[in-house]
């Protein structure tokens, strides 16, 4: 009982704002996202950010991408992390904000612990318990609400907006990056760089910059023919802009990643998990008070839903190691 109320009343005040920070930087990357539609295409604003956040963690450890450095030499590994990590995922998810909502895409993106426990069990042979699976059910049906707008008809349509099913991809994307994080083939990466974060993460960003370059030149090259009858992409270059790459560049990669090792060390992986099922709840307050966006009934009922799920999961997956 004294160790509970230890790990969640117990905190103390460093430990608590590292654990909120995350989620709340990666619900403003969400309203930020949206808030530059129209300013700069999406794929070219992931382009940005990642370029930046390079630059920044350059002086951190430039050794990793010097020549011959460990990035070089492991150039597999991380070519393939900064493929998903870097150049995918948050491509995706900028892309989905422009139909989507910050409520919607942070609700969607709540299913990711799901998806990663079915990657589990299909590729990694990890047992699912009965708890598990009833988490699991309950999340995907929190985000079939979401994705039906509370409108079942809706669902059995099959129109959900382009930027939900974007969200989905992005949470494919996420939880097999996740995994080949947690499972490194022997030699695949250098031996103690984990414990390096600054390190670990530029080399990830060196080769994601380069796909989300690639990206985003094919994002101009194809507009054209993929949407011949709306205008061509543009950068509306001033403050505005200024302005949110720096806070997408600093603020959910870099100083989000580094409060994330910290905390997860501090108190555990699973509190963690749980305090960052709160990235819905930080974007529809931000989406309410710089969007003016509208808090649904079926927003709330989709929340709680996959929360709930994510928490019976967690539980059981706790039992099931202690077991």
């Amino acid at each position: 009982m004294a160790n509970t109320s230890r790990s969640v009343a117990g905190l103390d005040f460093g430990t608590f704002l590292l654990l909120l920070l995350p989620p709340l930087f990666w619900a403003g990357n969400a309203v930020v996202g949206r808030l530059m539609v129209g300013t700069v295409p999406p794929l070219t604003l992931n382009l940005l950010r990642w370029v930046l956040a390079v630059l920044l963690l350059l002086p951190l450890a430039y050794r990793v991408v010097r020549p011959g450095g460990v990035a070089w030499r492991y150039w597999p590994r991380f070519l393939l992390l900064g493929l998903l990590g870097v150049g995918s995922y948050n491509g995706l998810q900028y892309m989905s904000l422009l139909t989507s909502s910050p409520i919607n895409v942070t609700l969607v993106a709540s299913m990711t612990p799901v998806v990663i426990l079915v990657i589990g069990r299909l590729f990694y042979s990890v047992p699912v318990s009965r708890g598990e699976s009833i988490g699991a059910g309950l999340s995907i049906v929190g985000v079939l609400v979401v994705l039906a707008r509370g409108d079942w008809q809706r669902l059995l349509e099959l129109q959900p907006v382009p930027g939900d099913l974007f969200m989905v991809l992005a949470s494919i994307v996420w939880a097999v990056y996740s995994w080949l994080l947690a499972r490194p083939r022997p030699g695949s990466e250098p031996e103690g760089i984990r414990a390096q974060w600054a390190a670990f993460l530029l080399a990830q960003m060196v080769f994601g910059v380069g796909w989300a370059g690639a990206f985003a030149a094919a994002e101009w090259a194809l507009w054209p023919v993929v949407s011949p009858e709306s205008p061509g992409l543009q950068i509306v270059w001033g403050w505005p802009l200024a302005l949110a790459v720096v806070y997408v560049a600093v603020c959910p990669a870099i100083l989000a990643y580094r409060a994330w090792g910290v905390a997860v060390a501090r108190v555990g992986p699973a509190l963690a998990a749980v305090v960052v099922n709160l990235t819905p709840l930080f974007a529809a307050l931000l989406s309410v008070t710089f969007l003016g966006d509208t808090l649904e009934l079926y927003h709330v009922l989709g929340f709680v839903l996959t929360m709930l799920g994510i928490w019976l999961s967690s539980r059981a997956s706790q039992y099931s190691q202690k077991s």
